[in-house]
C-alpha cells in the first residue's frame, strides 16, 4: 500500500525533518504513527498523501512512484485517500452534509448512493441532528467528527488521520477508533498520527515512533518490553 525507501525530506535549504526513512506498509494493515513534538510525523503524513514530494528516495503509494507520475495521476490516486487534518479544512459555505458528501460526489456517485452513506456516517458520529448545519456553527469537536465522516464516506482504500480524537471527549474517541477498526477489517489501510497513549493501549497496533527524523516501528503483540506504553508516555 505504501512504501518508503530511504527518504529524506527538508524544506528549502533547511535541515532534513525526515531522514533515510525505509518502511513498507501491507494492504489492510493498521499503524500509529507517534513521536515527540517536531518529530515529523505531519511531514510524513504529507507524503503519504501526496502532498509533498521526497527531496531525496523513492516513495511510492498504490504501487505508485509518486515522484514519477502526473499531477494528473496524484489527483486521482488521492480520492482513494480519506484525510483527517488538524485544521479540519471544512468548506464553511456548504453544511454538515455537503462537506460529508463532497467525496463522493468528486467520485461521481449516485445521489441515493451519496445520502444513504452520508447518512449513516453522520449517525455513526453522533451528528445525524446537525446535518444541515453549517461549520461555523459547530464547536471544534463536532467540526472534527465531520471531517473524519468525510474522510470514510467514501470507505477509501487509505485513511490518514492526524490527531483525529484531539478534541473529543473520551467515549466519542473510542467510538471513532472503534469506526476506524471497523473500516480496517473491511479492507482499509488506516494510518493515524496520535500522542494518546491510553488509545494506542486500547487499541493494540503496530506503533511507527518517529524522533528525531527517524523512525522505528513497534508491534505491542510481539513487544518483549511492557513497558513500550509507558516510555512512550515519558517521551511526551
Amino acid at each position: 500500500m505504501i512504501s518508503f525507501e530511504y527518504v529524506g525530506l527538508r524544506y528549502g535549504f533547511g535541515p532534513e525533518v525526515l531522514s533515510d526513512i525505509s518502511f513498507e506498509l501491507p494492504p489492510g494493515s493498521f499503524h500509529f504513527l507517534t513521536g515527540p513534538s517536531g518529530a515529523g510525523k505531519t511531514s510524513l503524513m504529507r507524503l503519504m498523501y501526496l502532498g509533498h514530494l521526497p527531496t531525496r528516495g523513492v516513495v511510492k503509494v498504490f504501487g505508485e512512484n509518486i515522484t514519477s507520475v502526473s499531477r494528473a495521476k496524484r489527483m486521482e490516486m488521492r480520492q482513494k485517500i480519506g484525510t483527517v487534518f488538524q485544521d479540519f479544512r471544512l468548506l464553511p459555505h456548504l453544511s454538515a452534509y455537503d462537506n460529508v458528501a463532497l467525496p463522493m460526489r468528486i467520485s461521481g456517485h449516485k445521489e441515493d448512493k451519496i445520502k444513504n452513506n452520508v447518512e449513516k456516517i453522520m449517525d455513526w458520529v453522533g451528528l445525524n441532528d446537525q446535518i444541515n448545519a453549517l461549520p461555523n456553527t459547530l464547536s471544534g469537536g463536532q467540526q472534527q467528527r465531520i471531517a473524519i465522516a468525510r474522510a470514510v464516506v467514501s470507505r477509501p482504500k487509505l485513511i490518514l488521520a492526524d490527531e483525529p480524537t484531539g478534541n473529543l471527549d473520551d467515549k466519542i474517541g473510542q467510538r471513532i477508533f472503534k469506526l476506524f477498526e471497523q473500516l480496517n477489517k473491511m479492507g482499509t489501510t488506516v494510518v493515524i498520527a496520535t500522542h494518546n497513549v491510553t488509545m494506542m493501549q486500547d487499541f493494540p497496533h503496530p506503533v511507527m515512533i518517529l524522533d528525531h527524523g527517524a523512525m522505528r516501528i513497534e508491534d505491542p503483540a510481539l513487544q518483549k518490553d511492557q513497558n513500550l506504553f509507558a516510555k512512550l508516555e515519558d517521551a511526551f
